[in-house]
């Protein structure tokens, strides 16, 4: 099974070509603003099975783990301009 990041941008302009993908490829996609995971796009026979199985779902977290970035104490994430 495939994971792929996309901005949310083009999230929105290529919905149905990621949708088909999603849907015709079993492919997860994890929709990043201002460059951070916001949100992940996958099939609901996909999230049955994160659902009902236990090594899916440590395969998931790992994905998860990988996207997200360490943070500093103090360090500025995002500012707003």
């Amino acid at each position: 099974m495939k994971t792929k990041t996309v901005a949310s941008t083009e999230a929105q302009n290529n919905f149905g070509r990621i949708l088909n993908d999603v849907l015709a490829h079993h492919t997860r996609y994890v929709i990043k603003r201002h460059d951070l995971p916001q949100a992940i796009l996958l099939s609901l026979a996909d999230l049955e099975q994160l659902l009902g199985n236990q090594a899916a779902q440590l395969e998931m977290t790992t994905v998860l783990r990988e996207l997200t970035p360490d943070y500093e104490l103090g360090k500025t994430v995002y500012e707003q301009a």
